[in-house]
């Protein structure tokens, strides 16, 4: 699974880091980023039900969650 946050679209509600703190952070600005346990987008094991929370709960649709096959 891949994850990728769209800062075209991303309005720094915050909701992604509040929920899964390590996968997601903030920049200085307040938006939305991926930590080091998803940098370039990879998705740990066992960690898929957070980012689909995560990608749930933003309202703007900003984190891209990708199934691989």
């Amino acid at each position: 699974m891949k994850v990728q946050i769209d800062s075209n679209l991303c309005q720094g509600h915050g909701r992604c880091y509040d929920l899964a703190p390590d996968l997601f952070g903030e920049d200085e600005e307040g938006y939305a980023t991926l930590t080091e346990l998803t940098a370039g987008g990879n998705v740990p094991p066992g960690r898929e039900d957070d980012v689909r929370l995560a990608a749930a709960n933003c309202p703007e649709s900003a984190v891209l969650v990708t199934e691989e096959s």
